[in-house]
């Protein structure tokens, strides 16, 4: 599976088209559609809370409790300006819902390139273009390190979106910092392990937009696959559709104005000698109101080498084998990002 040259309608213009169905790249196979009907595990209606701001004798358990049963949950007094975030949103809403389809179209991404920066539709694409494609819009921003940034390829409208991405970016990357390192120590490391083996941050901000669906019940915002990476950091808006899976069941993750979704990424789950989890979640859309989600990634760069943590394999033997970055990153663009099997692949 890779990116090919041709661009795929947005899925905004689909959306504004009025139509009453979806077109047939949109539709889900049966086994994989939302299905709204299901219920969470009895003891979870929505991921756990963290505050970040109580005693480490508090908060470490609670932390380790989250990572190992869930691989997901939400932090407060995490301490990124409140107001931070709200201008976040805004100049990701705007531009979707502002700029005309032609002001949009000057930022479009390079189709032929996996994951490169910009405006775009479809990420992966089958070289038979048999890929099934989320109803989606995104608009990627690289962030770090300093020498990928070029806040020229970003909009200029409203005035102040490239200093307020640029905040933002800094903001994320000194909590994703302090999060790591309290990861570390509720596993009994050092407080600098899990950042030492993943390295220099590639930091990535997505801002995605899902138009009004007119089938939600066919489609999906965002296919089930857990991050590749090491740490996401996610807000969402108040409309609600992301579901992480606990148990078999897709739970709801019910939107908090001030909180950030935290989100561990494979590359964690290997670190942590599969102590703790990457999460496995999706998007599902609505027919009545468009949402607005912003993903921040935290990632190795691709010529780092990830391994489980010699003090975690000294307890219980290696779970997973090594893996270069970047070749993991190329098997999940190979095989597309259905739940976790590329690091399955990588279990011992």
């Amino acid at each position: 599976m890779e990116v090919v040259g041709e661009s795929a309608t947005p899925v905004q213009t689909l959306a504004q088209s009025k139509t009453a169905k979806v077109p047939p790249q949109y539709i889900q196979p049966p086994q994989l559609r939302p299905n709204n009907h299901r219920k969470p595990p009895p003891s979870a209606t929505t991921i756990p809370l963290i505050d970040l701001s109580l005693s480490y004798d508090i908060l470490l358990p609670q932390l380790s409790s989250a990572c190992h049963q869930w691989g997901a949950f939400h932090v407060v007094h995490h301490g990124v300006p409140i107001n931070l975030i709200h201008q976040m949103r805004a100049v990701g809403s705007s531009f979707f819902e502002d700029l005309d389809a032609s002001e949009k179209s000057q930022y479009k991404c390079d189709q032929s390139s996996p994951a490169s920066e910009g405006y775009g539709s479809r990420m992966l694409v089958s070289e038979k273009d048999d890929t099934i494609l989320d109803w989606r819009d995104y608009f990627d921003h690289h962030t770090f390190p300093i020498t990928r940034r070029n806040p020229s390829r970003w909009p200029r409208h409203p005035p102040y979106y490239r200093n307020v991405v640029e905040e933002y970016s800094e903001q994320m990357k000194l909590l994703c910092q302090k999060l790591m390192a309290m990861i570390s120590e509720s596993l009994g490391l050092q407080s600098s392990s899990i950042e030492d083996a993943v390295g220099e941050f590639y930091q990535n901000i997505t801002v995605s937009y899902y138009p009004p669906c007119p089938q939600p019940e066919l489609t999906l915002g965002l296919q089930s696959h857990s991050d590749m990476g090491a740490v996401t950091l996610l807000i969402q808006d108040d409309v609600g559709g992301l579901e992480v899976l606990k148990d078999g069941e897709w739970v709801t993750v019910q939107p908090l104005s001030d909180a950030i979704v935290v989100i561990l990424a494979d590359q964690t789950e290997v670190i942590t000698n599969g102590e703790y989890k990457s999460a496995v979640h999706r998007a599902i859309t609505n027919s009545n109101r468009a949402r607005l989600s912003v993903a921040t990634f935290h990632d190795p760069a691709k010529t780092r080498t990830i391994s489980p943590a010699l003090e975690l394999v000294a307890k219980s033997g290696p779970r997973y084998q090594e893996v270069l970055y970047g070749s993991f990153v190329k098997s999940w663009y190979t095989k597309g990002p259905e739940g976790k099997r590329n690091l399955d692949a990588l279990l011992l």
